[in-house]
């Protein structure tokens, strides 16, 4: 169990999908037919989308479920470990992305669509007009599945890089990401404190940044941005820190940190408002 301590709570929720990067739990060698189970609940403050610059606090749902024959849910990502290797670990594994819609913004899209198909603006009036327009008038991302698969290296007991590739992601369900990182786990801090530190890359195809981050010609007539079709490449960079506290064998108190900086022709969007943003959790879990 040590060795799956600092990573027991991997946060997500509907909101936090996109930002709060589930964990892939270490293998945790059980006896056949055991199981370890954290579930528990808290809250978070994140941006509304990703790229706004207003934020908004929710629940957060919190379950990381591992059993003896090495599968695994973990936030919204479940898989299996294939591998009984203590130094590298493999496996398929699935994601629920979710959607997008327009709860981002500050205003009502009624109103600036009626503005738009009244009056002609300039390209300088029309991005003055976009600021802080959030996602008023952008179509609908419809929630999906994503399936690929992961792969952990260890490089000590405490450092390991980290591979994930899940496809599924673009609006006709065609968009590909890569994320990539490296993470320092089960840094102790007397006997119930740890502190696990993280930092990775997310690199996508065309597909999915054009899902996120670009406006089409339909969009623009309803909307004051101008069309806009990013490219792939790396997406955005990001710093985490964890610190969990285990006040008792069964109950934890964990709290994540995540810096990111979005890249590329992502960061250069009209959707975007701010380029770096923190996203804040915290959260309660019991082990059954």
């Amino acid at each position: 169990m040590t060795k799956l301590l600092p990573l027991v709570v991997s946060i997500a929720c509907c909101a936090a999908w996109p930002l709060a990067r589930a964990q892939t739990p270490a293998l945790n060698p059980m006896p056949d037919g055991s199981r370890d189970m954290y579930v528990g609940l808290g809250a978070q403050s994140m941006p509304r989308y990703d790229g706004a610059d207003s934020r908004k606090v929710s629940a957060l749902p919190v379950i990381q479920v591992e059993w003896s024959n090495g599968l695994f849910i973990s936030g919204m990502r479940a898989g299996m470990h294939l591998s009984d290797s203590p130094s590298f670990e493999y496996g398929p594994l699935l994601a629920v992305l979710p959607g997008r819609d327009d709860s981002g913004t500050d205003g009502g899209a009624a109103g600036v669509t009626e503005l738009n198909s009244l009056i002609l603006t300039s390209p300088i009036e029309k991005q003055r007009l976009a600021r802080g327009q959030g996602l008023a008038g952008m179509d609908e991302v419809r929630t999906r599945v994503q399936a690929g698969g992961f792969a952990n290296y260890y490089l000590t007991p405490q450092w390991r890089i980290t591979a994930t590739a899940l496809y599924g992601s673009g609006r006709e369900r065609d968009g590909a990401r890569l994320e990539l990182g490296v993470q320092r786990l089960a840094a102790t801090l007397g006997e119930r404190h740890h502190v696990s530190l993280g930092a990775g890359l997310t690199v996508v195809n065309r597909k999915d940044n054009e899902t996120w981050f670009g406006v089409t010609r339909e969009e623009a007539a309803r909307t004051f941005y101008n069309p806009y079709q990013p490219g792939g490449g790396l997406k955005d960079a990001h710093l985490d820190a964890r610190w969990t506290w285990a006040w008792t064998p069964s109950w934890i108190l964990t709290s994540n940190l995540q810096a990111k900086r979005l890249l590329g022709s992502a960061d250069k969007s009209p959707l975007v408002e701010r380029s770096t943003n923190l996203t804040v959790s915290t959260a309660i879990a019991y082990r059954f």
